[in-house]
């Protein structure tokens, strides 16, 4: 979870936290619960305007993988609470390749001095990036 706060212009947004929800062990329903209420909980007391999550994606040939179901629920959840507070958009990483500068995502992520220049603020961990490209591309979009 990325939480920023993002100019009007094309400045560097304002990394405010960078803190990951993890989900509860145990019964998956009330996990998913806890995590629902943490979302909702956070978005309000933050006066969050809006969020932006990963849009789900088909990962290649074939069945998917418990993982990717499980990851999907969670994805649903966070949408879910996040909406009962502000607008949502779900955003891919293939519609972001495509629209926004003219390298792929995963490009964007590797490269330090883009991250040195789109972020000021508190600390934005590797791991992050991602999160934090899709409020930039979410930004210009």
């Amino acid at each position: 979870m990325v939480d920023a706060t993002i100019p009007d212009d094309d400045g560097p947004i304002l990394i405010n936290a960078d803190d990951t929800w993890r989900v509860q062990k145990g019964d998956r329903p009330a996990a998913y619960n806890v995590l629902h209420q943490q979302c909702a909980d956070y978005v309000r007391e933050n006066g969050i305007d809006s969020v932006v999550v990963k849009a789900s994606a088909v990962a290649g040939k074939g069945s998917a993988t418990l993982g990717f179901l499980l990851s999907a629920e969670v994805r649903g959840v966070v949408l879910a609470a996040a909406a009962s507070q502000c607008p949502v958009k779900a955003l891919s990483k293939a519609v972001i390749s495509k629209t926004y500068g003219d390298r792929k995502v995963d490009e964007y992520v590797a490269d330090d001095a883009f991250w040195a220049a789109q972020t000021t603020g508190g600390n934005l961990r590797k791991l992050s990036r991602e999160a934090a490209m899709l409020l930039i591309a979410a930004r210009n979009a």
